[in-house]
Formats: C-alpha cells, sequence, structure tokens
C-alpha cells in the first residue's frame, strides 16, 4: 500500500482532530538537539522530515534514507505542521 493511499485511509478512521496524535510520536528535549522537536527515540528533526517531504521526496523514499522510521512517524510531523500552520502566526 502506497504512504498516500494509507495516510488517507488512517485520516478517514479518525474522524476527531488529530491534535494529540503526533505528540504520540514528536517530543523536545532542551538537552537533544537544542530542543528541536524531533520523532520519539531519535534525533531525527520533525523538520528534516518535512524538508524532505517539502523537497518531494515520498514518504517511502524517506524511510530509505532513514530505515528505522515508520509512515505513522511521518504522519505525525505533517500532523505537526499542520498544527504549527493553524497556530495562527501572521505572514
Amino acid at each position: 500500500m502506497l504512504f498516500g493511499q494509507k495516510l488517507g485511509s488512517m485520516v478517514r478512521e479518525k474522524q476527531e482532530p488529530m491534535a494529540s496524535r503526533w505528540k504520540d510520536y514528536i517530543t523536545s528535549d532542551p538537552k537533544i538537539l537544542r530542543g528541536k522537536p524531533r520523532l520519539k527515540g531519535t534525533r531525527i528533526p520533525a523538520s528534516l522530515v518535512l524538508g524532505y517531504l517539502a523537497a518531494g521526496k515520498t514518504p517511502e523514499q524517506v524511510i530509505a534514507e532513514f530505515p528505522d522510521l515508520m509512515l505513522e512517524q511521518i504522519a505525525a510531523c505533517l500532523d505537526y505542521a499542520r498544527d504549527l500552520a493553524e497556530f495562527g502566526v501572521a505572514v
């Protein structure tokens, strides 16, 4: 199953807001990566995963670069970015 299909089914199955879902996968600790949000249990910043996706990489290509990642962690990065976008920062 491709990521888009799996992500779509994950979103359809969970109709309530997913704000807490990313919190299961992303954490921040001032002693690790100077507090940058990162995937739990790793030193991979959420911003790095988002950068790969923004550059046109597929989730499967991201996982090829970081074999310990799971699709759920990549989806969590997207949920995290969505929450940040909804924060209401003036542009």
